[in-house]
């Protein structure tokens, strides 16, 4: 694990804790900078694989690769005027036609068309073997995308039934990468025949392409590989200097303020070089990654902790110690969860819901109804569960349960918050491991770990929206999202019924159903609100994202002051 790199970052960030203001440099011969400090780990262009997804890439590509709709501040779907026009044709089963730009081009010359819609749909439609999406929410609804290679024009096409409800937020920022690029690596002319015509051999190229081949490699960044279609384009990128961005000259829409945005994530290194002195920039992190960031307020409330879409929680892996339900439900006994609110959540009250985010209109009226068995340590319960497993059907003594729970570190935060959990639990009979680590990824677990520390149910940065029909598929037994491998029919189905039903009251019923399963079987433990540390000095324009783009969802209308 890269202990070493980890820490030089959250020492960097300290140091910008403590100055009260963040670094503006202009290198040797640069510009003006504008410095932003994420808890993402910026190592990929694609940020819709489950890796991508989970190290919360979006919050540096939303205005690099955006899409056809943005996250607002609160997290609202937003149309993307710019990118394509969006019309609900008529007919009795949806369909959207998108008329796309025809100034839209990627900094490569190539058109924004067709294909780049085309093979964002098949990457996370769950049809087509070989991709690795983060989920299949809303895509694997759509029955068929008309257009042709190059098309401006496209139709989309849901399923009979399947009006997907937050069809607006699909196709959103990050989820149109380039089509020419993933071809070029997949070595067909387009990605748009192999992909109709089914061809398996074509298709499982296009798709180890997506996967991987849109990795951001330290250097400067080649227009050919990892061209932008937004109004700022990737200039270099290294774990020493930052991912930096500069205007898009083919950018057709206004100009980008900032002439020079560097974004520093878990992956720099020397953070404490570049973000420590005096200056200008925005921070958008994690509450708890940095301990003085939590201590510290000024008499502006600079350093407030905001209440993000996304809820911190514990997933439980359905492997392993937690194969069993009962020591899933010991766990979650000797959990203190009362405790690690009032602690680590910075005011947040203990949230309960896994459907649905605090911002949520019908979540506050929901939130005490469910968990209250398991709001504070019940030792006692924790260790009656563990009794009645005791004895294994062939007479012998069952093992001792020991639970690892993995994290993203560094988050010095976090592994206190393990530490709490590890002294409760520790009275029942349960020995808790913290398995947190630099290049720990929620795709480990239930088999580096048992337990995940994260946020919205998959990331360990930037969380949700204010829609929360996408988050709810990490109960869906068929999605990606699902880390834990949670398996139950009834919960699946009212997912499927959630995502396409539009009144209040059926929504609230099969909220209720979703909610009551998660919790009998114990799928996961939600914790409280995930909290945020959102801050900027000497930048103008800036608003704090509460979803998973994080503040940087508008870094185009930036204005560095001064």
């Amino acid at each position: 694990m890269r202990k070493g790199l980890g820490v030089r970052l959250v020492a960097g960030i300290s140091a910008l804790v403590a100055t009260a203001a963040l670094v503006s440099a202009c290198g040797d011969d640069g510009p003006p900078t504008i410095h932003y400090v994420v808890d993402a780990t910026v190592d990929s262009y694609n940020a819709n694989t489950v890796a991508g997804n989970a190290n919360g890439v979006v919050m540096a590509t939303a205005r690099v690769l955006p899409g056809f709709s943005l996250l607002g501040a609160a997290g609202q779907v937003t149309p993307d005027r710019d990118m394509a026009t969006a019309t609900v044709l008529p007919g009795p089963d949806l369909a959207v036609r998108y008329d796309i730009n025809p100034e839209a081009v990627f900094s490569d010359g190539t058109a924004v068309d067709c294909d780049d819609v085309v093979l964002a749909w098949a990457a996370m439609s769950g049809r087509y073997p070989g991709f690795t999406p983060a989920t299949t929410a809303g895509y694997r609804d759509i029955s068929a995308v008309d257009c042709a290679a190059g098309d401006k024009a496209v139709t989309v096409r849901f399923a009979p039934g399947r009006a997907y409800r937050d069809w607006a937020g699909l196709f959103g920022a990050g989820t149109l990468v380039p089509a020419q690029v993933v071809a070029r690596q997949a070595g067909v002319p387009d990605v748009v025949a192999p992909i109709r015509a089914g061809d398996r051999n074509a298709v499982g190229k296009i798709a180890r392409a997506w996967n991987t081949g849109l990795d951001l490699q330290p250097g400067p960044i080649d227009e050919a590989r990892l061209p932008s279609s937004g109004p700022y384009r990737v200039d270099r990128y290294s774990t020493s200097g930052g991912l930096v961005l500069v205007p898009n000259p083919r950018w057709w829409g206004d100009r980008p303020k900032a002439d020079r945005i560097v974004i520093w994530g878990r992956d720099t290194e020397d953070a404490s070089d570049r973000v420590g002195g005096e200056g200008h920039g925005v921070v958008d992190i994690t509450g708890g990654l940095v301990p003085a960031a939590d201590a510290t307020a000024d008499a502006s409330g600079a350093w407030a902790p905001q209440r993000a879409s996304g809820v911190q929680e514990l997933v439980l892996s359905q492997r392993g110690v937690f194969g069993d339900p009962l020591v899933r439900q010991a766990f979650a006994s000797c959990l203190p969860r009362d405790d690690l609110a009032r602690r680590f959540g910075q005011g947040a009250q203990i949230w309960n819901l896994r459907s649905l985010a605090p911002s949520n209109a019908l979540a506050g009226q929901l939130n005490s109804a469910f968990g209250q068995r398991y709001l504070r340590a019940d030792i006692g319960r924790s260790r009656t569960l563990l009794g009645q497993r005791a004895t294994a059907t062939d007479g012998s003594t069952q093992p001792p349960v020991r639970v690892r729970i993995g994290y993203r570190a560094p988050a010095p935060r976090w592994g206190e918050m393990v530490a709490v959990i590890a002294d409760s639990c520790r009275r029942a009979g349960i020995a808790v491991d913290d398995a947190g680590g630099t290049d720990w990824s929620p795709s480990g677990l239930g088999r580096t770990a048992d337990a995940a520390l994260v946020a919205g149910g998959a990331s360990t940065a930037a969380a949700g929206a204010a829609v929360p029909t996408r988050d709810s598929y990490q109960l869906h037994a068929r999605d990606p999202l699902n880390l834990g491998g949670f398996q139950s029919g009834a919960v699946t189905s009212a997912i499927d019924t959630l995502a396409v039903v539009d009144n209040a009251g059926e929504r609230l019923r099969l909220t209720r159903a979703v909610e009551n399963a998660a919790w009998g079987d114990v799928a996961s433990v939600p914790l409280f609100a995930a909290p945020r540390i959102q801050r900027t000095s000497g930048v103008a324009n800036v608003v704090p994202g509460q979803s998973r783009t994080g503040t940087g969802w508008n870094m185009d209308r930036w204005i560095l002051e001064g």
